[in-house]
């Protein structure tokens, strides 16, 4: 994905000595993209008989990945795709992190792979939670977001499968103008499903034609203002991504609420922490390509030449962004700027400088 911008600060700066490159740095996610393969229309037998890409990782560079995980003792590496199922290798690859304590997440796809039978299996090998994509509480609203027709309904029957075998269910919302209306009935969809960690995405726009489907500085607001008052009362955890300026909106409650007794310093420890463009969170495509985020398409390093370890925490991209002093605007002068400092995947989408400010924050503090 390219900038939707012909701006030119598309470059990290060269890296300097900032607080966070230290050798026991670790990201607290790695996210890792098995493949792009994915055919809804496919039986299992001729899924099964569909060969990966020659450029995707393979068996030995995974178990490599996985090895560098658990020695960084990463708390989660979530598996995603494409379908993930389409590789034979899926079921050795969740045995092999479950043996070295690596706990794992699995995004998996309703395609006529996934059955009842298979998420036993997956259970039985190891895999920590699985993951799910639900963009609205209603079939018309979610089967017209991914364009599935049906994938709404075998969504919810498969996570019903998840739960007869004792495994734990995380759903993620991908939040865009078509759908940010249905907040409050995801909300009473997700408290019935006995989820425990609903994922919501904002929009990063992929392309000029997406840029209409952003939300504003305003809606964001308004999502967020539904998501901490779910927070206070629901049994599942509530995480952004792409969401950064939601961890402002927390501390301007909180501070609220405190009616003064509480200073801003006293209120900024307990902040959340978001997990977004190198922040703890690293995303590594099906090639090996190390990214900040999955939706901010400039690379740090592939794994083939360089350890994670290594990238992550000396590469130049990734000391860049940890680095608020380079941040524009009003990100450049906001008070939480250490906390959240936006989404550098939205700002380089807008306007292709990786430091500018977050262009849907409604204000800074």
């Amino acid at each position: 994905m390219g900038a939707l911008s012909s701006s030119v600060e598309t470059q990290p700066v060269p890296a300097r000595n900032v607080p966070g490159t230290a050798a026991h740095l670790r990201p607290l996610q790695v996210t890792w993209e098995v493949t792009r393969a994915c055919d809804w229309k496919a039986t299992p037998a001729r899924m099964a008989r569909t060969r990966r890409g020659k450029e995707e990782f393979s068996t030995v560079e995974a178990f490599n990945l996985i090895q560098e995980v658990a020695a960084m003792h990463v708390p989660v590496l979530a598996l995603t795709g494409g379908d993930p199922l389409s590789r034979p290798d899926l079921f050795p690859i969740v045995e092999f992190a479950a043996q070295r304590s690596v706990r794992t997440s699995l995004t998996l796809v309703p395609t006529p792979l996934l059955t009842a039978e298979v998420i036993a299996e997956l259970k039985a090998s190891g895999l920590m939670r699985a993951s799910f994509w639900l963009h609205g509480s209603t079939a018309a609203l979610h089967d017209g977001y991914a364009g599935i027709k049906g994938s709404h309904a075998r969504t919810l029957a498969m996570v019903g499968s998840c739960h007869e075998v004792g495994l734990p269910v995380q759903i993620n919302t991908m939040f865009s103008r078509r759908n940010f209306h249905d907040v409050d009935p995801m909300i009473e969809l997700l408290t019935r499903l006995d989820v425990i960690l609903w994922n919501v995405f904002f929009l990063v726009p992929a392309s000029r034609d997406q840029i209409d489907e952003l939300l504003s500085a305003e809606q964001h607001e308004e999502v967020f203002a539904k998501l901490y008052a779910a927070s206070k009362r629901v049994q599942f955890q509530i995480k952004t991504s792409e969401g950064q300026h939601y961890q402002r909106y927390v501390m301007q409650q909180k501070m609220r609420e405190s009616r003064g007794s509480a200073r801003q310093s006293e209120i900024l420890p307990r902040a959340p922490k978001n997990l977004n463009d190198s922040k703890g969170y690293v995303f590594v495509n099906y090639r090996g390509e190390v990214f900040p985020s999955r939706y901010l398409p400039v690379s740090a390093g592939n794994l083939t030449a360089a350890s994670l370890p290594e990238l992550f925490r000396e590469s130049p991209l990734f000391v860049s962004l940890r680095d608020s002093s380079r941040l524009k605007g009003k990100c450049g002068t906001c008070a939480v700027r250490h906390v959240c400092g936006g989404s550098r995947a939205r700002a380089y989408a807008l306007t292709g400088d990786l430091f500018a400010e977050e262009p849907c924050c409604a204000q800074a503090l």
